[in-house]
């Protein structure tokens, strides 16, 4: 299947040492795979090295399970100069049963870098399809929310001189 630039998709088996003592994949197991998607895609996407900045909105819906086959789909949803928003979908599939659930969603803000890790640009992000600009609009409206964040944050913590 070929994706183009801007999407990926990784299939991982989820073997008994990702396992905790009930059978169920660890969620650190999983936050180190979501990276290393999110590196690909980026990477892939800007043609460079590109460091994670921030993880959102992490959600484990369900547990996965030792035994399941685990499918990490990626897109990056927005560019900034040298940032790019990469969200991710995780489905897991039982594959014996044949089915297949929905089992963890996030977004991570990726930056591309030269080698001397200062941040370089990233070409813009053209959305073309009806998904992809929803996508698009949701992720302006994410980078929205973080600044804000961002911005209560400090204004609670200020940086002592």
């Amino acid at each position: 299947m070929d994706l183009p630039a801007h999407q990926l998709t990784m299939t991982v088996l989820m073997t008994p040492d990702t396992a905790n003592f009930t059978g169920h994949v660890h969620g650190g197991t999983i936050l180190k795979l979501l990276d290393q998607v999110a590196y690909a895609c980026a990477s892939r996407y800007a043609g460079r090295y590109v460091v994670t900045l921030s993880v959102d909105q992490v959600m484990f819906r369900q547990p996965i399970m030792v035994g399941e086959l685990v499918s990490f789909l990626a897109s990056v949803n927005h560019t900034g100069t040298s940032s790019m928003e990469i969200g991710i979908k995780v489905v897991a599939e039982d594959i014996r049963a044949r089915v297949v659930r929905h089992v963890n969603s996030c977004f991570f803000t990726m930056v591309a870098v030269d080698d001397e890790r200062q941040p370089v640009a990233v070409p813009p992000l053209q959305p073309a399809t009806p998904d992809e600009h929803r996508r698009h609009a949701a992720a302006r409206v994410r980078k929205e929310l973080r600044r804000e964040m961002q911005q209560r944050a400090a204004a609670l913590h200020p940086v002592s001189p």
